[in-house]
């Protein structure tokens, strides 16, 4: 089974879908799975992940009711507030649904570069592994090394890297990205998610070469056995179409024997994300 394991959908609203600027016009509409599928299937993708987009309960609603609907998405990556003395209700209310297989908060939007680090929400990543759900840890480069401390604090807790943290790729910028990288995939069970990259070279000017680099960091960093692929579709068409941006791990992935090419590009993120058949 092969599965994008990142994109999103949504309807537009310049109320709530604040982070696309002037420069993102051409996300600013509605993007939903009818949109998606043929994407999938002309790049033989099974199945995908659907990843938060918005900081509300309605977008996990929206979300597990879309794939209540759309059989091809195996799970939902959804948003409860984990600094909320009401999460526990909130995840009474959520977790019990088979395709809620983790939550995700925008870190990299909070002004306070710690705030992974607040007790508030500490406190709420601590209350994740009872009910079976992984984090998504969506970083820029400078929250690697909080990121570490709080993977460290949680042994037992599932997370996974979105999008290599954003490293800067347009500047062909490695350090301290690749030293950071490297401590947060031995402080605790972290994947990391082969996506969002063609948003971080320069638009639809990059070449595959731009990536290899950061993609052999990321090996040494994770081993093979904990990278999945993902899209970030349709965030990701700023920059290339679906086939295009796929193709950027699929060409990669050729060098690995084929069972190990089938993790990548599926079988890891199943196994994260406990996604059966």
């Amino acid at each position: 089974m092969r599965i994008d394991a990142h994109q999103h959908f949504w309807h537009y609203s310049p109320t709530e879908h604040v982070w696309m600027t002037d420069a993102m016009v051409q996300l600013k509409r509605d993007f939903m799975p009818p949109d998606l599928r043929p994407l999938l299937d002309a790049v033989g993708i099974d199945g995908c992940v659907a990843v938060q987009a918005r900081q509300n309960l309605d977008e996990t609603r929206v979300l597990l009711a879309l794939a209540d609907e759309y059989s091809f998405i195996r799970g939902v990556v959804g948003w409860v507030d984990l600094c909320s003395a009401e999460l526990p209700a909130q995840l009474e209310q959520f977790a019990p649904h088979p395709k809620l297989v983790g939550v995700r908060h925008v870190v990299h939007d909070e002004p306070d570069d710690d705030f992974m680090l607040r007790a508030d929400f500490r406190r709420g990543i601590g209350q994740l592994k009872p009910f079976n759900l992984t984090y998504d840890l969506l970083l820029f480069p400078n929250h690697l090394s909080r990121a570490v401390r709080l993977v460290r604090e949680f042994p037992g807790q599932p997370f996974v890297l979105d999008h290599i943290a954003k490293p800067r790729i347009a500047e062909g910028i490695f350090s301290p990205w690749r030293e950071d990288l490297l401590e947060l995939a031995k402080a605790g069970d972290v994947y990391c998610k082969l996506s969002g990259m063609v948003t971080e070279a320069k638009w639809k000017q990059w070449t595959h070469d731009d990536f290899r680099r950061y993609l052999d960091v990321v090996v040494e960093a994770f081993t093979p056995d904990r990278l999945m692929i993902g899209s970030d579709w349709p965030v990701c068409t700023l920059s290339g179409d679906y086939p295009a941006v796929m193709g950027i791990v699929m060409e990669y992935v050729r060098q690995f024997p084929a069972e190990v090419q089938e993790g990548i590009l599926g079988g890891n993120c199943a196994r994260f994300y406990g996604i059966s058949e």
